[in-house]
């Protein structure tokens, strides 16, 4: 069947990387060029870069990777939180289970510099394992508030999850930032809520997501046992 031409540049870029993927020349797994090598090879801007990417995404043929080249690590092994923590443990052999703390429409309360949004959905929630019931993860996630997000404070989250809640409306992210550092000691109200002392160290996650346009999707703040998490780095 023969494609009709490319009508924008994210298109072009588009047609060229799924032509070098169907061909073999990126292979099953491969990592793609950085978006500054695809600025330079293509000569457009990031956000055209990532509207071609984005077109990829929605094709099933890519799948992108917020932090390129920095992996979570679970016990050792790397896992792929892009889906989710429970599904990403799941693939490690844990079994997990989650509470939902809260999912409510408030002002937004985390401190993030490039986040404008006066209002958020914020969905708080504890990972844990289900043998031994101990507290793995503590997350916040704040997504700039939008008028059909109101059905979610009644009904709750699709299937339990944030992220299929917010592809079902559309919001898929397509590139994001990532931070990492050592949260020296916990909070005695995060203590509490995971049944852990206060004053104890863990690892936290800091991570920005945005859709191919550039607006943001979500920012989370994951806070993981460092006895059991830590950060794997490839370059």
């Amino acid at each position: 069947m023969i494609q009709a031409a490319p009508k924008t540049k994210s298109e072009r870029i588009a047609r060229v990387l799924e032509a070098e993927i169907r061909s073999g020349s990126l292979h099953d797994g491969a990592a793609l060029s950085s978006e500054s090598s695809l600025v330079e090879r293509f000569a457009v801007s990031r956000t055209t870069v990532r509207k071609g990417l984005g077109i990829l995404v929605a094709k099933g043929l890519i799948r992108t990777r917020v932090g390129i080249g920095s992996f979570v690590t679970y016990g050792g092994a790397v896992i792929d939180n892009g889906p989710g923590w429970s599904l990403a443990l799941s693939d490690t052999g844990t079994q997990m289970d989650a509470r939902i703390l809260q999912i409510v429409r408030q002002p937004m309360d985390l401190a993030v510099q490039q986040f404008t949004a006066e209002y958020v959905l914020a969905v708080d929630r504890i990972r844990f394992r289900k043998d031994t019931g101990r507290a793995l993860t503590l997350e916040r996630s704040r997504v700039p508030w939008r008028d059909d997000f109101a059905p979610i404070l009644a009904e709750g989250l699709e299937n339990g999850s944030l992220s299929q809640t917010l592809e079902a409306r559309h919001l898929s992210p397509a590139s994001g930032e990532e931070w990492a550092n050592v949260l020296p000691a916990l909070t005695p109200e995060d203590a509490a809520l995971m049944g852990r002392a206060a004053g104890e160290p863990m690892l936290r996650l800091r991570r920005l997501t945005r859709t191919v346009s550039g607006d943001i999707v979500e920012y989370v703040e994951s806070l993981l046992d460092p006895g059991l998490f830590g950060l794997h780095m490839e370059f």
